[in-house]
């Protein structure tokens, strides 16, 4: 599980781990989310299903004995839970991974995120995230994301800022190769 505020590489660094580990699933709960029809008029609805077929589609994925990464913002407790029971109930080891940058430097990502090209992957991103609510309510999730992470000692912080992408991925897999052993 890889958390963390709106545009600080989540998606980015969840793609190289998949790219990096054969056969492993990125399964992007934004984009699952997507595909289901006319989630824009009911996105808490179309949240809810997102997250049981990602259970369902990690719980198929682990037990044929792959790698599963997730890319999610979560500001509350109850899906890690379950994505945690299902790794144990599996056999897998769950990891959980939080990219943290400054609560200034979250909000000025995300925005630049939202000014990028229609159609190119920072704007579909950006869209999927659907966050309306501007820097106040985007303020207000990254206090419930260090909520959480105070709340769950064993997540594994991981420092990232705007360009260090190299860096945060090394630091993501010597973080999981840590909490391995």
């Amino acid at each position: 599980m890889i958390n963390g505020p709106p545009g600080c590489g989540k998606s980015t660094l969840a793609q190289r781990y998949a790219d990096g580990h054969p056969l492993a699933l990125n399964l992007d709960l934004d984009r699952l989310r997507s595909w289901i029809g006319g989630w824009r008029d009911d996105p808490g609805a179309a949240g809810v299903l997102a997250r049981a077929m990602a259970l369902a589609a990690a719980r198929a994925h682990l037990a044929a004995g792959y790698d599963v990464v997730i890319p999610q913002f979560l500001g509350r407790p109850e899906f890690l839970e379950q994505l945690e029971d299902l790794a144990r109930g599996t056999g897998a080891r769950f990891g959980e991974i939080v990219l943290i940058d400054s609560k200034d430097n979250a909000l000025r990502r995300f925005a630049e995120r939202g000014r990028q090209p229609a159609g190119t992957p920072a704007a579909q991103a950006h869209e999927l995230a659907g966050h309306r609510g501007g820097n106040g309510e985007l303020a207000a999730m990254y206090d419930q994301l260090m909520a959480v992470v105070a709340a769950r000692p064993s997540a594994l912080v991981v420092p990232t800022s705007r360009g260090r992408v190299d860096e945060a991925y090394q630091d993501l897999l010597s973080a999981l190769s840590r909490e391995a052993s």
